[in-house]
């Protein structure tokens, strides 16, 4: 049975909340591909391939975790790429409903393809990186929410 895992998301920035996902997720599947979007209806402030570059460095020491940029549906890319399984993260319930909207019409796209929800450990529940962007574009400290590599890339971005 085939236990690969696409984990999908823009990861602009990717925080210590994605990073928990991916390491627990590494443990239950053989192979985790973290997929980080090239998606066109955001305007990221990390370019695509700097956000696939951090993240590998972040994730590094994981035999079984690969990174990689791609644009396209999900789903399709999880199928080029012989994976059976997205994994979601969901941080609060308000996250469900949209999430749960997506893995539905996941599986009307792609049947063979399941869609498995993780929660993150609770000291990263309330980490998004739409807020950590804007703490770090305003030159706040957000050391406690990323990875230092991504911590230092966020600095060269400040606006303030």
């Amino acid at each position: 049975m085939n236990r690969d895992a696409v984990y999908p998301g823009t990861f602009d920035p990717f925080t210590n909340g994605h990073q928990d996902l991916v390491r627990r997720a590494a443990r239950i599947f053989d192979r985790v591909i973290v997929a980080i979007a090239a998606n066109p209806n955001k305007t990221p402030l990390i370019p695509l391939e700097t956000r696939v570059d951090l993240a590998r460095r972040v994730l590094g020491d994981l035999p079984n975790v690969e990174v990689a940029g791609y644009s396209g549906l999900t789903v399709e890319f999880a199928r080029q790429r012989g994976a059976s399984v997205v994994i979601r993260g969901l941080r609060a319930v308000s996250d469900f409903e949209f999430e749960f909207q997506l893995a539905n019409m996941s599986r009307h796209l792609e049947r063979d393809i399941e869609t498995v929800f993780l929660t993150p450990q609770e000291q990263f529940t309330f980490i998004s990186s739409t807020l950590v962007r804007e703490i770090a574009v305003l030159g706040g400290d957000v050391s406690e929410f990323v990875h230092p590599v991504v911590e230092a890339e966020l600095k060269k971005r400040r606006k303030v």
